[in-house]
C-alpha cells in the first residue's frame, strides 16, 4: 500500500488519504492530526429517461393529449397538498377544540370554493386525473380527505355529485397496475426534469425505475404474443 496526499487551496493543508476508513458509511479524514468525519450522503434516485417509442400515430396522439391534461391539472394537485400539509401542521399546534374547528372550516372553505370550483371547469378526464394526482400527492383519496374534515354523508354527496361528470372521488393513483397512470407518471418525471413542472415528492410508495422496467417488459411480452 502506498500513501497519497492531497493539498487544499487554503493553508496548503495536507490530507492523508491512506487513512480514510471506507468500510463504513462515515469516513474519517486525518488533516494535520485532526480527525474530521465525512458522512456519506444518500443521493435521490435519478432515472435517465430515454426517447419515447409509440406503436403507431394514434398511441402518440393519446400520449400528447394526456400530457397536456396532466400538465394542466398537476399544479392544482400540488397546491392542494401544500395547503393540506400547512393546515395539518397548524391543527397540531392548536389545543382548543374551538380553534381546531375554526381551522377545519378554513380547509372546508378552500375545498368548496377553490378546489371544487376548479373541478367544475375541467373536462371529465382532467377532473379524474386531478383526483388521481391528489391521491399521489397526499396519500389519500379525495373522498377520504373530505370525509376526514366533514361528516360521512357530506363526503357521499361530493362523490355522488362528481359522478354526474363521470368522476369518482374514490379513484386511486396506481401506476403499478394501471397503464394510463404509468404514462401520467412518465409525463410528470419528464416535466420535472425539463423544469416544466415543479416537483413535489409523491406520498405513495413506488419507484419510477421499477415502473419503467415493469411496463417495458409488459410491452415486450405483448409484442411477442402478437
Amino acid at each position: 500500500m502506498f500513501t497519497s496526499f492531497v493539498y487544499a487551496q487554503k493553508g496548503e493543508q495536507k490530507i492523508d488519504t491512506s487513512k480514510v476508513d471506507s468500510t463504513r458509511y462515515v469516513q474519517y479524514y486525518i488533516i494535520e492530526g485532526d480527525t474530521i468525519p465525512h458522512e456519506a450522503i444518500d443521493l435521490d434516485e435519478v432515472v435517465i429517461l430515454g426517447r419515447l417509442k409509440f406503436k403507431d400515430k394514434l398511441a402518440r396522439r393519446k400520449y400528447l393529449i394526456l400530457r397536456r391534461k396532466t400538465r394542466k391539472v398537476y399544479p392544482y394537485a400540488k397546491l392542494a397538498a401544500d395547503r393540506l400539509i400547512t393546515l395539518r401542521e397548524r391543527l397540531e399546534n392548536i389545543d382548543s377544540k374551538r380553534g381546531k374547528k375554526k381551522y377545519i372550516k378554513i380547509l372546508q372553505k378552500y375545498m368548496e370554493e377553490e378546489f371544487t370550483a376548479e373541478l367544475k371547469k375541467m373536462t371529465r378526464t382532467e377532473g379524474q386525473i386531478l383526483v388521481k394526482l391528489i391521491n399521489r400527492q397526499t396519500g389519500k383519496t379525495m373522498f377520504e380527505l373530505i370525509k376526514e374534515y366533514r361528516s360521512g354523508w357530506k363526503a357521499f354527496w361530493y362523490n355522488s355529485t362528481a359522478k354526474l361528470f363521470d368522476i369518482s372521488l374514490k379513484e386511486k393513483y396506481d401506476p403499478i397496475n394501471v397503464e394510463e397512470d404509468y404514462w401520467i407518471e412518465d409525463i410528470l418525471q419528464r416535466s420535472f426534469q425539463s423544469n416544466i413542472l415543479e416537483e413535489q415528492k409523491t406520498a405513495l410508495d413506488f419507484s419510477f425505475y421499477d415502473l419503467r422496467n415493469k411496463w417495458s417488459d409488459t410491452a415486450k411480452t405483448t409484442s411477442v404474443k402478437k
